[in-house]
């Protein structure tokens, strides 16, 4: 084991880990936290634990985001366990440190934090059979319901205005305006399509705001691959990557859902005429969210579904263009036009979206009698 990956043996002692330490691997699927699998053996058992460096240039407070992460997960194992769940397998549950935290800094000023590993279990990163995204969407549908009941006023907003899509395009707008790249000429289309729609980008904001819709819980990071499926039964157990849980609307998880799996082509697909919105993924997963979410939600919130894939979808590629004409300083890129593609596939989806609004609408409904 290289001696620069982390500190072993501080680990062990800080986190009080049982077992003789045997080895490590590095988990590649994370973005933004370095995630390792540490193995131990116990009376000739083995026992797997993940230990993750906390990523403290993105999130800049470890106390207010592990206050969040372990205000849900306690609430959630009690939900679980009322339910005849089991919230060893169903949520993350975390070590304490020798002084009652649930992260410690080392001498190098690396911020670390170790949590049970799930075993038996699968995630995803593609929908191979439409049946996942109908159980994804019930995992995410549970996660809402479980907390429906939870004060989310107590929560940190650890990344501030993070889905807040009038702050984006008042942001958006900045960009155009100081023109940092000089790219603002190349992407006249693309800054007349976010413009044309400003009145989107305060409705959620301003129901919010006006309480006629609640605040909830967000998990706010709501792709396939942050479920976890069950070896044997395929059925999704776990909702996992907690980071970004912060006060919000429920259609902030929803929408982002649907524009990052049910969109028809990558997310950088320079050939528009891939770009669409499959609506038979729409239907697998407005119907799984809704088997299990629908009595916590509201009416209004039922009829913003459609919506929210829209402005969700209409969101990110505002941040894409934004980056863009700022000169590609928050999103790393591949090639100097990669922003430039991502925002015109985010945009495509939007015309789609539009397109088979009154479908998605239909389809929403009929999924919300069941």
């Amino acid at each position: 084991m290289s001696s620069t990956a982390f500190p072993i043996e501080e680990i062990i002692e800080r986190f009080h880990l049982s077992g003789n330490y045997k080895d490590y691997c590095t988990i590649e699927t994370g973005h933004i936290n370095n995630t390792y699998l540490l193995t131990f053996e116990q009376d000739g058992v083995l026992i797997k634990r993940i230990l993750q460096k906390i990523n403290v240039s993105v999130f800049k407070n470890p106390d207010q985001l592990m206050h969040n992460i372990i205000s849900v997960t306690d609430y959630l194992k009690d939900k679980i366990t009322q339910n005849g769940g089991n919230p060893s397998r169903e949520t993350l549950d975390f070590y304490k440190t020798n002084d009652g935290k649930y992260y410690y800094q080392d001498e190098q000023g690396s911020h670390w934090r170790c949590y049970v590993y799930v075993d038996d279990v699968y995630s995803c990163n593609s929908i191979e059979n439409p049946e996942v995204f109908f159980n994804a969407g019930a995992a995410f549908g549970t996660f809402q319901e479980q907390l429906s009941g939870f004060p989310s006023g107590e929560l940190y907003e650890t990344i501030p205005n993070f889905h807040n899509t009038r702050v984006r395009f008042a942001a958006l707008k900045t960009a155009i305006d100081e023109n940092l790249a000089g790219r603002r000429e190349t992407v006249r289309d693309e800054i007349e399509f976010a413009l044309s729609r400003e009145r989107d980008a305060s409705v959620v904001v301003e129901l919010l705001e006006s309480g006629e819709i609640p605040p909830r819980v967000t998990h706010n990071d709501t792709k396939l691959n942050n479920v976890l499926f069950d070896k044997n039964t395929n059925k999704a157990i776990c909702v996992i990557d907690l980071d970004t849980i912060m006060p919000g609307s429920s259609l902030y998880d929803f929408g982002d859902a649907i524009r990052f799996g049910a969109n028809t082509a990558k997310e950088d697909e320079k050939d528009l005429s891939k770009v669409s919105l499959d609506l038979g993924l729409y239907e697998q997963y407005v119907k799984g969210y809704l088997s299990t979410a629908g009595a916590a939600l509201t009416q209004q919130e039922i009829a913003l579904l459609p919506f929210s894939a829209k402005l969700m979808t209409y969101e990110c590629g505002m941040r894409f263009l934004t980056d863009y004409l700022n000169g590609d300083t928050y999103f790393r890129i591949a090639y100097p036009e990669h922003n430039l593609d991502r925002c015109r596939t985010q945009f495509e989806l939007v015309r789609d979206i539009e397109r088979n609004y009154d479908e998605m609408m239909r389809i929403t409904m009929q999924a919300a009698k069941k």
